[in-house]
């Protein structure tokens, strides 16, 4: 079985159930694992042809099917997986020569998080009903994950749920996703501020180790590496599909908090053949500008029509810096600590040229993104969300020619940001049958300020002490 560490070094070896209901590390770091499972060739191919929960399984089950028992994680992926609206749960659409959407918006909440969502629901609860606990899940959402995670979580006896969002910097279909949900265990909050605040108001509230003792607190946010990992499937389902191990594809992934493009790192950890891994970013543009320079400097939020994108403070590049710099918490804490001090990072050329062997980026302008939501109307009849339309931008910049595949990461479908949509391509794309009523139904939220202690009384007054 896999034992974690800490990015700073300062939380000892852990396993598994320890690194799921931590989320953040004590020491402010974020877990990784101290090796990487690998997968053979051999073990690749004998998943051509399978189910996508099958696929899972296979991927997953070095990371946690001996802590879960074997049959008990078979039947919650089947489960996880069963509720979404496509036969082939992450279907491939082809827009191009060779160039192809990875549709990821077919879950209950019509966005990418769905597919790590809905199976560290389950997982929690399995997990906390062995060891008769009850935890307080805290997370901070720029629109999709709040959502995915209320919809896993909602009912559930094992856990209550708290979520921040940036108040009026989320799109109105995402917002309503999380309000208009009734559950006496769930708790809409937005703050009034950007999504990096509302990081920060996570991840403070994780540093005060006698709230988190008190609330017993717990992460559903892509620091949690569960919600990582159970993302590096779908590269390897696609890759599988459009012959990914004879010649290795290219994916573009629309990314703010850099979690979704380092789950393809991840399965490429693992053996998976990667040719490169395209960071797209819109103009909040701090990924792009590290691939580009070597420099991390973190800048002023834009508010832009991919809200979900609109981050400064990437927590996931934390991870990757952690190998950059060798594996190495001492020299991490330092970099993490010039960053806190300086508001800048910057690496060696060795070490970016490390990075650069994988990932490069892009950063796409809002004017080539509403361009790119409708020439993709008007050559294929596809309708995409502006997320995706910056992935795919971004993946048009680089010619990997005809010998690779390209594919783009669909995370969310169109009708989660109708007006962005509307205005782009003059048709305005419907929501699902199962969404119907959603701008009818009542909303809950509070609104606070951009203040720990006034979210923290928030959460007391609410009587969350387990």
């Amino acid at each position: 079985m896999v034992a974690y560490l800490s990015t700073r070094g300062g939380a000892g070896v852990r396993g598994f159930e320890d690194v799921l209901l931590a989320g953040l590390a004590e020491d402010g770091g974020l877990f990784v694992p101290l090796g990487w499972p690998r997968l053979s060739r051999t073990d690749l191919d004998a998943l051509k042809g399978a189910s996508y929960a099958e696929t899972a399984f296979v991927v997953l089950g070095p990371w946690m099917a001996e802590t879960l028992g074997a049959d008990a994680f078979d039947r919650m992926l089947r489960e996880a997986y069963a509720g979404f609206g496509h036969p082939a749960v992450a279907p491939l659409r082809q827009i191009g020569d060779d160039d192809w959407l990875l549709e990821l918006f077919h879950g209950p909440t019509l966005a990418f998080k769905d597919f790590a969502l809905q199976l560290l629901g389950r997982i929690f609860e399995a997990v906390l009903a062995r060891r008769r606990e009850r935890i307080t899940i805290v997370g901070a959402t720029s629109g999709d994950t709040g959502s995915a995670a209320i919809a896993a979580c909602a009912g559930r006896q094992s856990m209550r749920i708290a979520i921040l969002h940036p108040h009026e910097r989320v799109s109105e279909v995402q917002r309503r996703q999380m309000t208009t949900v009734t559950s006496p265990n769930v708790a809409n909050i937005a703050i009034r501020g950007t999504f990096d605040d509302c990081q920060a108001l996570v991840k403070a509230m994780f540093n005060d180790r006698a709230f988190r003792d008190e609330q017993r607190l717990a992460a559903i946010n892509s620091i949690n590496w569960v919600r990582i990992v159970a993302q590096a499937v779908y590269y390897v389902w696609a890759a599988l599909r459009l012959g990914g191990l004879d010649r290795p594809l290219s994916f573009a992934v629309p990314t703010g908090n850099f979690g979704d493009v380092y789950a393809g790192y991840v399965a490429h950890k693992m053996g998976l053949p990667l040719r490169r891994l395209v960071v797209a970013t819109n103009r909040n543009d701090i990924l792009a500008r590290f691939l580009d320079t070597g420099v991390y400097r973190v800048g002023r939020v834009e508010p832009t029509i991919s809200p979900s994108m609109d981050i400064q403070v990437a927590s996931n590049f934390e991870r990757l810096l952690f190998d950059l710099e060798g594996r190495e918490p001492d020299r991490l804490r330092q970099r993490m600590g010039e960053l806190a001090r300086d508001g800048r990072i910057e690496v060696t050329s060795a070490q970016l040229a490390e990075a650069r062997r994988l990932f490069t980026a892009a950063a796409i302008d809002e004017e080539t993104t509403r361009l790119t939501m409708r020439t993709v109307l008007e050559s294929t009849g596809e309708l995409v969300d502006p997320h995706t339309a910056v992935g795919i931008a971004a993946c048009r910049r680089f010619g990997d020619g005809r010998d690779a595949a390209r594919v783009v990461l669909a995370t969310a479908h169109p009708a989660k940001f109708p007006a962005a949509v509307h205005a782009a391509t003059g048709r305005r794309p419907e929501l699902p049958p199962h969404l119907a009523g959603l701008y009818e139904r009542e909303e809950r939220f509070a609104v606070l300020p951009n203040d720990l202690h006034a979210v923290q009384t928030h959460l007391r007054e609410r009587a969350w002490t387990q």
